[in-house]
């Protein structure tokens, strides 16, 4: 909330609009709603959309797990493509993301849906309609590990795609 209050009080002394970014760090849908709450005006999402069949990426096989291959812009591979003019004979010489895979999640139409319900949802729960509500009005609370498992299901072996119960 810190560098959402200074871009706002630096609006109000000089007339002019810093927007903020929230880039990297988004692996949850709440990560979103969250980003929002604390001021960011547009969030970056090139892991969340690399998750999907419609990406470009090619889906691999990791451990039995179905995985989409993943690379920052930061990345070596990102800067091979040579799409950035990183400073000539004096260009940046060090690697600042990684090379990986994200876990396959299907159909992006079926995904994004999902994802804005679950904002909507949290912002209601918020009592806000909109997302300049949010950042007024949101609380945000550091829980402990504990309260989150206690909050979910516990105690119980939760029954989705994966499992395969043969009943007796």
């Amino acid at each position: 909330w810190d560098v959402a209050r200074a871009r706002d009080k630096y609006f109000e002394e000089t007339g002019i609009y810093v927007p903020i970014c929230s880039d990297g760090g988004i692996v949850h849908d709440y990560h979103i709603t969250l980003a929002l709450a604390f001021g960011t005006d547009f969030v970056m999402l090139g892991r969340y959309f690399a998750r999907f069949k419609e990406a470009p990426n090619k889906i691999v096989s990791v451990n039995g797990n179905y995985m989409k291959e993943y690379w920052g812009e930061g990345s070596a591979r990102a800067r091979n493509w040579q799409r950035y003019d990183v400073g000539g004979e004096n260009k940046m010489s060090f690697v600042e993301g990684v090379d990986s895979y994200v876990p396959y999640a299907g159909s992006l139409r079926d995904n994004v849906g999902l994802t804005l319900s679950k904002i909507r949802h949290t912002m209601c729960n918020c009592g806000c309609l909109t997302i300049p509500e949010l950042q007024k009005n949101a609380k945000v609370t550091l829980v402990s590990s504990t309260s989150i498992v206690e909050g979910g299901a516990h105690d119980v072996v939760v029954r989705d795609e994966h499992f395969d119960a043969k009943v007796k």
